[in-house]
């Protein structure tokens, strides 16, 4: 007899390790070709023959915006795929249905409030955010065919954390890569091709999203899902709002936090370095988000087996996940940072190969990156929170590192001791220390109690 995509995404039967490792191989591609968005676009641009250097600084004032719209993405996205995954393992399929009904609903309505308010505010956003009147033209071209994809950006990441949390990890991967490939595809030819410098490599983007949004409410309208997106479970109902919104804040404060660090750092490295150091910490963000993939990869996995095995009672199972998961994160983080010290060119010339910014940016990124492990324990507390549904503490402490401990000290550091640019760079790993710690140790100390035997015994 066959067995159902439902009997086979049953994540209480197994190795827990195997059911993460089943989700965490195709979702860490997934993440690794998402990250190829925005990725590909400044490998492209920081090879443009003439202005590279103003073009990719132009493109980093951009991060900021480009961060806050996967934010609403991830508030409703990573809000509502836990909560599905909680109630599929309580077997209420039709309450997990209407729960992404309301956090599709959510995407749109809020996909067409950014993209208004975005480009109404542009000129002046883009100037506090640390623009000059030489890298403006650059970053106004960005942004403004950017935000015109708003939709299809919040769609497309939003909605497929509600095909991996099913279980359908490979299905999850293949939409984000019909897109990557379509960006790769698209941007020589706009940029180059056509001659639209950044506004192509923009232009890309957002077709390329639209690509993936259109695949991902296929999937979820057809037959092979377990979970369909019905019309009828669009209709907003408050309660649920509220609890996708409750427990998507996690993934939210976490990525505005990260905007208004980047605002910050842009800010004050204007300050003391010029536009040079603004495309320095660019190339240093760009670095991040492709080495971080993976541990976010294994984070966002491990998500539905808990979820899942702590709304079914099985809390062992929970535990050996959290276990697995955390020294997973912990051995990678210490591997990277291991290469990224020692190797730092390599990896800034993958971005840009101007001598003054590769010179420039060695030793800023030995700095950022030092004590990177840390870091990992920050990604896998906070999973643990998000995938339990204990979402106060989870906003919490991505408010904590980014807010009470970055944002202040990037603003400190550089007037100490004539740290001035270094001491932006070194707000990062002190925040890691600090902030992961704290998150790690508050995860064990506070779950592991309520986790000592199944409910069902």
């Amino acid at each position: 007899m066959a067995v159902s995509d439902e009997q086979k995404n049953d994540f209480s039967k197994g190795s827990v390790a195997g059911n993460i490792l089943s989700l965490a191989v195709p979702m860490t591609l997934a993440q690794l070709i998402n990250v190829l968005y925005n990725i590909v676009d400044r490998i492209y641009i920081g090879l443009i023959p003439e202005h590279a250097t103003l073009s990719m600084t132009g493109l980093g004032l951009c991060l900021p915006i480009i961060t806050m719209v996967l934010a609403f993405a991830n508030l409703f996205g990573m809000g509502g795929a836990p909560l599905c995954s909680i109630e599929r393992g309580r077997g209420d399929n039709e309450e997990a249905e209407r729960i992404m009904g309301n956090s599709f609903f959510l995407m749109i309505l809020f996909g067409v409030i950014l993209t208004i308010i975005g480009l109404l505010i542009k000129k002046p956003m883009l100037y506090l955010f640390g623009a000059s009147d030489q890298t403006f033209p650059y970053a106004n071209a960005y942004v403004s065919v950017y935000l015109l994809g708003t939709i299809f950006v919040m769609t497309g990441l939003g909605m497929n954390h509600f095909i991996n949390s099913q279980g359908f990890g490979t299905i999850g991967m293949m939409t984000v890569l019909l897109g990557a490939v379509t960006n790769i595809i698209l941007d020589p030819l706009f940029i180059f091709v056509f001659g639209m410098g950044v506004q192509g490599a923009a232009l890309a983007t957002i077709l390329s999203q639209a690509l993936s949004a259109a695949w991902i409410i296929r999937f979820l309208t057809g037959r092979q899902a377990i979970l369909k997106l019905r019309v009828e479970c669009m209709r907003p109902d408050l309660q649920h709002v509220k609890n996708i919104v409750a427990l998507g804040m996690s993934g939210f404060t976490q990525q505005i936090t990260n905007s208004i660090v980047q605002v910050v750092c842009n800010a004050t490295l204007q300050v003391y370095g010029g536009d040079l150091y603004v495309g320095v910490m660019t190339v240093v963000n760009s670095v991040r988000e492709v080495v971080t993939m993976p541990v976010t990869g294994v984070t966002n996995s491990a998500q539905p087996i808990m979820g899942y095995n702590y709304g079914a009672g099985e809390y062992g199972r929970v535990k050996r996940a959290i276990a697995f998961e955390s020294t997973l994160t912990i051995l990678y983080t210490m591997v990277v940072w291991l290469l990224i010290n020692s190797f730092p060119e390599f990896f800034i010339r993958i971005f840009n190969r101007d001598a003054d910014l590769v010179a420039a940016a060695v030793p800023s990124m030995r700095i950022y990156y030092f004590g990177f492990v840390f870091m990992s324990l920050q990604f896998a507390g906070q999973a643990v929170f998000v995938a339990l549904g204990k979402a106060k503490r989870a906003v919490f402490f991505s408010i904590f590192r980014k807010v009470i401990i970055v944002t202040p000290l990037t603003l400190l550091l550089p007037r100490l001791a004539g740290l001035g640019t270094r001491g932006v760079f070194a707000a990062e790993p002190v925040s890691n220390l600090i902030g992961g710690m704290a998150c790690f140790i508050t995860m064990l100390v506070t779950l592991l109690p309520e986790l000592k035997e199944d409910k069902k015994k």
